[in-house]
């Protein structure tokens, strides 16, 4: 390899370059590197950099699957063990992008075969993924290691049977909230009764009923697991017994929390949990009864990060288990807890760094529950180190989003979500426009900003004004004119994604954008005002992009409804179905 590597780039005569070092050393200092960012940096600095760089990367991290092929990556990087690679665009989590739109697994895997045959690890998010593939997947590679699947779908259980069956170095299968043909539990089963190195098990989005004796019997043989998160049809009685073969898990997904058990379950639950020391992510606890958190209590101490996004606790009983997390940086939680639940976290958990709350019925507009500004400040006045928000709620004002960013001014992520479009500061009928400006002008580190309510071309003045570092925006049912997006584009330096929908934002706005979109990982708009004739003109103004118009069947053809602009370096795509147009 190493007269190959000095064949095909022989050392630069170049003065200037940087001090030269052995290419192993080199290369060693430079795998150091962790940050996919750092990477692409130093393979700028020289033609030695650019080499040394190219063969010591093992794990690659791709934001558009068609922002490049898998010919031009593998001839790019020739050592690569890890890939990690997202398909759709993000609105595709709100049935935006059609079924059959693409990003399909299957080319990619076809080449990694040829090219890659030792990897070891595939993260996939909102992309296709068929039974298909899977088998060929757990037949092409026999040191594969990790599969993880977000959002994914296209298969079924039947696909992770051949996972199970024939990857005998799996330790890890993550499957999260993907649309999946759940066929039934069997395919645990699958596994080999001498397989014991799995150390991470997530299917708690799967529904059907599942091999309880197999996956006991997964649990108790692989001696290593560190996360097991199961689905609700896991019963209390059984997970105890999980448990206990189990102690030193450190990240735990509960099933149902709610039955009957006897005193002598009820206390062997609580031991079992008592002797879980390690637990720092607790998830689950499907319809969880106030009755069963007591034997949570003593398995808190630890906990960083509590995700009861599943679970429709109320605010007395969140506050009773908040009392005993004392270390939680991370929350997840419906709108069933409420403001008096916010209330608890801002009493009891100082070192929140992150806050989601999400509604239990987001299509309930005769809401009866739900949180307000009034649990927004309350958290924001107890946790100074908050910095990532997601916050679902029906009703807001300019002055407390203006109080909360005053208590938290080092936000990253800020994402408000009033359910309720074109909803202004409902005591002042005003629009949310000063909320955001508060958001901008305080939060300097601000990274990603969602912005919902009542909202006028002013807000996406302050945003191109002064949101400096901002990388990512998602705009929906916002704005006046062309100018508020004019505003943005020309004045965010960091931005890499724009996600717009249902906002008079027309071809002026789109093509304000020409310098910034070869910068830009992708722009997404949808229901706004750009016509075909504007797209065309993108396109032909920026060749080096993809514009690609999805145009469903029986939609004005002088619209482009839905647009999906993206670099790319791969050209168009060759599996384009018909209803997407690549201008």
């Amino acid at each position: 390899m190493e007269c190959k590597r000095k064949k095909e780039w022989p050392e630069s005569n170049d003065s200037n370059r940087p001090t030269t070092f052995p290419d192993e050393v080199l290369e060693r200092v430079l795998s150091l590197l962790k940050s996919h960012k750092d990477r692409s940096s130093v393979s700028l600095v020289c033609k030695d950099w650019y080499n040394a760089e190219r063969w010591s990367r093992s794990h690659v991290f791709i934001g558009n699957c068609y922002s490049v092929s898998p010919e031009i990556l593998t001839r790019r990087f020739p050592n690569i063990r890890s890939v990690t690679l997202k398909g759709k665009p993000r609105f595709s989590d709100f049935n935006l992008v059609p079924p059959n739109w693409g990003a399909d697994i299957h080319s990619w895997l076809l080449v990694f075969a040829k090219k890659y045959p030792l990897l070891q690890e595939l993260k996939l998010k909102r992309m296709t993924v068929t039974d298909e593939s899977f088998e060929f997947l757990s037949l092409s590679f026999p040191n594969f290691k990790v599969l993880s699947l977000l959002s994914c779908d296209g298969f079924s259980t039947d696909g992770l049977a051949a996972i199970a069956t024939n990857c005998k170095n799996l330790t890890e299968l993550d499957i999260q909230e993907n649309g999946i043909d759940d066929k039934n539990g069997n395919w645990l089963s699958c596994f080999p009764e001498s397989f014991t190195s799995l150390e991470v098990l997530n299917f708690a989005n799967l529904h059907s009923d599942v091999n309880f004796d197999a996956l006991e019997r997964l649990v108790s043989r692989c001696k290593s697991f560190k996360t097991l998160k199961v689905n609700k049809s896991i019963t209390l009685e059984q997970l105890q017994r999980l448990l206990v073969h189990a102690p030193q898990l450190v990240e735990l997904g509960t099933g149902i929390f709610s039955q009957e058990l006897t005193a002598q379950q009820y206390s062997e639950l609580e031991t079992a949990f008592n002797n879980c020391k390690n637990i720092h992510t607790l998830s689950g606890l499907w319809t969880a009864t106030a009755q069963f958190l007591p034997v949570l209590y003593r398995a808190c101490a630890n906990l960083t990060f509590l995700n009861l996004s599943y679970s429709t606790l109320d605010g007395d009983d969140l506050a009773k288990l908040l009392v005993h997390c004392p270390n939680l940086r991370r929350l997840w939680v419906l709108d069933t807890v409420e403001d008096k639940g916010l209330e608890a976290v801002g009493s009891y958990c100082p070192l929140l760094e992150e806050l989601r709350v999400f509604p239990a019925d987001p299509y309930d507009q005769d809401v009866v529950h739900g949180v307000t500004e009034a649990g927004f400040i309350a958290v924001s006045g107890g946790c100074p180190r908050l910095h990532y928000v997601l916050y679902f709620c029906h009703q807001m004002t300019n002055a407390a989003v203006a109080t909360v960013v005053q208590n938290c001014p080092d936000f990253t992520h800020f994402r408000l979500c009033i359910m309720n479009p074109h909803q202004p500061d409902y005591l002042t009928d005003e629009p949310m426009d000063e909320a955001f400006g508060a958001v901008v002008k305080t939060c300097t580190k601000l990274q990603r900003l969602a912005v919902s309510g009542l909202l006028t071309d002013l807000t996406f003045e302050y945003i191109g004004k002064y949101a400096k570092n901002l990388e990512t925006l998602s705009v929906a049912f916002a704005g006046n004119s062309d100018w508020g997006m004019q505003c943005v584009l020309e004045g965010c330096p960091k931005l890499r994604k724009l996600e717009i929908r249902d906002s008079p934002f027309g071809n002026a706005a789109l093509l304000s954008g020409l310098e910034k979109y070869e910068s830009m990982r992708s722009l997404w708009m949808s229901d706004c005002n750009v016509t075909m004739n504007g797209a065309r003109l993108l396109a032909k103004e920026m060749p080096r992009l993809n514009v690609e118009v999805i145009k469903e069947e029986g939609i004005n053809n002088s619209k482009a409804d839905k647009i999906y602009v993206y670099r790319s370096v791969a050209g168009p795509r060759r599996d384009a179905p018909p209803f997407v147009f690549t201008l």
